[in-house]
């Protein structure tokens, strides 16, 4: 869990057995496991999957319990542990994608998730098909009109208190993280009960089952004939409600499961948004001469002053103007003010250099600036836009590519707005690891390939001209 959302919760003496023992079940006993729950998934025809901390330790985000979790160092006052990279850039695994794969595959009808690092919906489950229990550390809610809004960034409060952004309809947002003390919202509670009553298999994949009253709902399958499958490195209070249990890794695990099914674990293809703001206005200096004050800033989709994490500096540069500097923005807000003297056309180029965490070292976008002629509005379908970009990436398997989401024009002063998508981040899971003897340990990158492209891409070509280096 990230250093922030764990220090932001109020003090609790009462949270369970922490720092217990893992437990493995010899390779011989696991794969007959894997077999067994690959067959009981054959065969049924309505599966929900209910995910704790342990779906996240794969990504670099430490859990609760285990020898290094959260609460077990807190218990032993050795304080918060760190996540192994910035919170906002961590990764699907290979559980929260083959759980993709089993949603479109029809097999998987609903996620149940205990976790507030927003993977799954990053990995693609729909929202109408999940509920987030205990929240959502990048989500926001408005309490006025229910509108919610998915960040790139860790909403700053937890315990559903107000942040500093306003809904659309005017009223001020809130976070949707539960504290301690808060119940479980009955917009996540409610889906969740019915679709364990509807069950014919639950899946608990990395989680304890000790919190209350989230770990009673998969049992709720029991009324029905229902079964439930326990996957987690721990023993459970539940194990013994269970028609099966495996002591292994979930990725492991879930990837001997997706072996056997004949599914391939689909790549994840992470899309960042960003906006480009370019004001001017012009003004009579001389008699033959005109000149022009213009403001460049590169800011969040979110808002101004909300921040964009995955950009660590820009360079501006002026293709076709030689007498004009480079300017390298080093800090947000990213802003640069000049005023010329001609207003001939030019061409303005912004490397953007990504943060760490980010698939890419940097990308290029460049686009013509014409202070006579405004540019023409573009509105392209969002949602379009990043599923071209991601099917792209699959197709490269790199990262890198840049598309045009949105361009509008705004008067008086004259203010362009640009909003673009980037592939920040590709990564593919092989799914050879089942065929391969189930090693005890899955290193971090053995199932990941990651390419990246040249940094001097012309950013307006047609994506299918885009190369990997």
């Amino acid at each position: 869990m990230s250093l922030g959302f764990a220090e932001k919760l109020s003090y609790n003496e009462n949270v369970g057995s922490v720092g217990m023992s893992e437990i493995f079940d010899p390779p011989h006993v696991l794969q007959q496991k894997i077999k067994n729950l690959a067959a009981l998934i054959r065969k049924s025809k309505h599966i929900v999957a209910f995910t704790g901390a342990g779906i996240s330790t794969s990504c670099g985000i430490p859990d609760f319990r285990g020898p290094k979790g959260v609460w077990t160092l807190q218990h032993e006052g050795k304080g918060v542990p760190e996540a192994s990279l910035p919170f906002h850039r961590a990764m699907p695994g290979i559980t929260h994608m083959a759980l993709v794969a089993l949603e479109k595959a029809g097999i998987l009808k609903f996620v149940i998730s205990q976790n507030v690092d927003s993977l799954h919906l990053r990995s693609g489950i729909p929202r109408e098909k999940i509920a987030e229990l205990h929240g959502n550390s990048f989500r926001e809610l408005c309490p006025s009109c229910g509108e919610e809004y998915l960040r790139d960034f860790e909403v700053e409060t937890i315990g559903m208190k107000q942040t500093s952004r306003h809904c659309k309809c005017g009223a001020r947002l809130t976070d949707t993280v539960l504290d301690w003390e808060d119940e479980l919202p009955l917009k996540e509670l409610n889906p969740a009960v019915e679709q364990c009553r509807m069950a014919d298999v639950v899946l608990c994949l990395g989680t304890s089952l000790q919190i209350t009253p989230a770990c009673d709902l998969p049992f709720q399958t029991l009324r029905g004939g229902g079964r439930v499958i326990i996957v987690n490195l721990q023993q459970t209070p539940k194990d013994k409600k269970a028609s099966l249990v495996i002591h292994g890794r979930v990725d492991k695990v879930i990837a001997g499961v997706m072996h056997d099914l004949n599914l391939q674990i689909p790549p994840y293809v992470r899309v960042d948004l960003f906006q480009i703001n370019l004001t001017y206005r012009q003004f009579p200096r001389f008699s033959d001469k005109k000149y022009v004050n213009w403001t460049l800033r590169v800011t969040s989709e979110h808002g101004k002053n909300a921040p964009l994490q995955f950009i660590k500096s820009v360079e501006v540069s002026f293709l076709d103007r030689p007498n004009l500097r480079t300017a390298i923005l080093l800090k947000q807000p990213f802003l640069l003010k000049r005023q010329l003297i001609s207003t001939r056309p030019f061409k303005i180029s912004l490397k953007i250099n990504f943060s760490d965490g980010c698939g890419c070292q940097s990308t290029k976008v460049e686009f013509p600036v014409n202070f006579q002629v405004l540019a023409d509005s573009i509105n392209h379908d969002k949602d379009d836009v990043i599923q071209k970009l991601k099917k792209t990436a699959i197709q490269d398997q790199c990262c890198g590519q840049i598309s045009l989401v949105e361009r509008k024009n705004l008067l008086p002063p004259t203010k362009e707005i640009s909003i673009y998508a980037i592939a920040t981040d590709f990564v593919a899971y092989n799914t050879y690891l089942a065929s391969t003897g189930l090693s005890e340990d899955i290193p971090k990158s053995s199932g990941y390939i990651m390419r990246r492209l040249k940094d001097n891409i012309n950013t307006e070509m047609p994506l299918k001209k885009l190369k990997c280096c």
